[in-house]
């Protein structure tokens, strides 16, 4: 049989799983969307992209609905050459594996049965030393689970390569009375965009799982429609006491919701209501060599549990959300991105994704804003290359390309060509936004700035009495500031790539401005380096950032590019290394 060969398609997928998207090919664009679905974007450089299928990214597409022959499909559409025979077999083999395994609830005994689909399944299983004390005596293709090790089962079969299908039902929780407010009752025009109803009805069907959508597309909608279908009491855990009001805010600005029936559980205020709103770092908070807040997850019978931004749950939650199987879990994200690795820790005890959109498409149907990405490099004075060169530790050189004191006169400089704009300028360490906010004249959020100031803060902005506003990373996740048109980064956490997409996120909304974003980047350093890792994620969404060069007009650098006194690195500020970038090769 002869050899498909088609010069104009945009794909090469090659026998060790790799998939090369030709990106100036004429159905590159299309083909970028279909991969984004159920693969991952590992490199990017001009010409030829490079995505990973890897089996978490099979079962989470499973879990959004796509089948084997949607993702055959898709390949096969857009590839150059045949599919390569192990390719086709191992996309097979990952995705029948979703399903294989079924945990249901035993209706007159109340306990819970792990359901083989076949023979060859359920030896595996039994033979697995990962689940010994997870499960019971074995009856054909069927096994005894205690219903304490629900969670701990799911994580360990994920691990081992057996993702399951939770059909065990979950506890009701007490009533809750919650629907939408006309738009006459709450005097502004709002009304449900589809796609918001369709994530809802994707997680309702499935009672658990994850929805994925851009910053600015209306996560928190999504939630209150799911709230409104299940009427029930409800715990939603979120990033920061600013992401508990905002919170609070559209509750009651878009649904019955009155201030009686909703809770803050934060460092000020401990009250338990139907709807609870609380903090990651609130129940993972310390003391007396425990988590005494974690009790409030205990405490109000809740029939739903809503987790804001999941992917950026910390380790002692994904603990405790083990031993949260039997209610319903809800996750809301803009990414899956993890760096530490634990995507598949939320996949197995949070659940499947269930619904993605890839950006750009939002951005086509006018639901995001459209944005331009610029990554600006700069020139590092010979001082401070020269101390960078010779740092003992590399942290150490990482810092000082990222707080290049030459990225002030760039800030400076496109401030004033945006002098129209509303401005968010974003940057990783204390010392360059107090510098960076003395410079322009601009208002401070740190992590130090009191809740009561930040809401004085971003009200301001939103009103426009200040078209600039500097932030540390506090400004990352959960702030409402939807007038903001441009960002411009000074400097981030390493290598994020779901810190690099929550910031772009934070100028999506929908407006009449076109929207900005900014990274500054000291040329041929660390830091270049790791900013390239950062945007991979919006280049899979199907950004492209243009790069250019600036160099600081004759006679200005003398203004700030010595090295400021008395800024060097404490111990604790920063770990002994850089975290390792993740390599190009392809995992099973």
């Amino acid at each position: 049989m002869r050899a498909m060969y088609r010069p104009e398609a945009p794909l090469i997928i090659q026998s060790d799983g790799s998939v090369l998207l030709e990106i100036h090919a004429a159905e590159a664009e299309l083909a970028r969307d279909a991969l984004a679905r159920f693969a991952e974007l590992v490199k990017s450089p001009e010409h030829v992209h490079t995505y990973r299928i890897t089996s978490l990214s099979l079962w989470n597409a499973a879990g959004a609905g796509l089948g084997e022959a949607d993702i055959l499909g898709a390949l096969a559409r857009f590839a150059k050459y045949d599919l390569p025979g192990n390719v086709t077999s191992e996309i097979r083999e990952a995705i029948s594996r979703f399903g294989r395994l079924v945990l249901t609830k035993d209706t007159t005994s109340g306990d819970l049965r792990l359901r083989a689909a076949d023979d060859s399944a359920a030896r595996q299983i039994a033979a697995s030393r990962r689940l010994t004390g997870m499960i019971g005596a074995r009856d054909g293709l069927t096994f005894v689970v205690p219903a304490q090790a629900r969670g701990a089962l799911k994580q360990a079969l994920v691990h081992s390569g057996w993702p399951v299908r939770d059909d065990a039902g979950f506890a009701e929780g007490l009533a809750l009375d919650v629907a939408f407010r006309s738009p006459t009752l709450s005097g502004r025009p709002f009304q449900v965009r589809p796609y918001q109803e369709e994530a809802a009805r994707s997680f309702l069907a499935g009672g658990h799982g994850v929805i994925v959508l851009p910053c600015g597309a209306g996560k928190t909608v999504v939630a209150m429609v799911v709230m409104t279908n299940l009427q029930t009491r409800t715990l939603i855990l979120c990033t920061s006491t600013s992401a508990v009001h905002q919170w609070r805010r559209e509750l009651i600005d878009k649904t019955t919701l009155t201030d009686a029936d909703i809770g803050e559980y934060t460092a000020a205020s401990k009250n338990i209501r139907p709807v609870t709103i609380t903090t990651y770092s609130m129940l993972v908070r310390k003391a007396s060599g425990g988590f005494p807040h974690m009790g409030v997850v205990d405490r109000g019978d809740w029939g739903l549990i809503v987790y804001d931004e999941v992917h950026l749950l910390p380790a002692p939650l994904l603990r405790m959300t083990a031993d949260l199987q039997a209610r319903r879990r809800l996750g809301l994200t803009a990414t899956l991105v993890r760096e530490d690795g634990k995507e598949g820790d939320v996949f197995s005890l949070i659940g499947p994704k269930r619904y993605d959109v890839p950006w750009r498409e939002m951005e086509a149907a006018g639901w995001v804003a459209r944005a331009s990405c610029i990554e600006v490099r700069l020139p590092m004075a010979t001082e401070l290359r020269v101390a960078a060169a010779v740092a003992e530790r590399s942290a150490v050189a990482y810092r000082l390309a990222a707080e290049n004191p030459a990225k002030l006169l760039a800030l400076r400089h496109l401030v004033g060509l945006h002098a129209k704009d509303r401005i968010l300028v974003v940057g990783q360490f204390r010392n360059q936004v107090q510098r960076a906010a003395a410079l322009l004249g601009a208002p401070l959020v740190t992590g130090e700035t009191s809740d009561l100031e930040r809401e004085r803060l971003y009200s301001a902005f939103r009103a426009g009495v200040h078209p600039v506003l500097v932030a540390s990373k506090v400004a990352n996740f959960s702030i409402d500031l939807p007038d903001a048109n441009v960002l411009i980064q000074l400097s981030g956490a390493y290598g994020s790539r779901q810190e690099e997409a929550q910031r772009l996120g934070r100028i999506l909304r929908p407006k009449e401005r076109p929207a900005t974003f900014y990274t500054l980047v000291s040329r041929e350093s660390d830091e270049q380096r790791f900013a390239f890792n950062r945007q991979l994620f919006l280049a899979e969404q199907g950004y492209h950032y243009s790069i250019e060069d600036w160099e600081p007009t004759a006679g200005c650098e003398s203004e700030t590019l010595a090295l400021p006194a008395g800024d060097a690195l404490s111990e604790a500020d920063e770990p002994d290394e850089l975290p390792a970038l993740p390599e190009p090769g392809l995992p099973n």
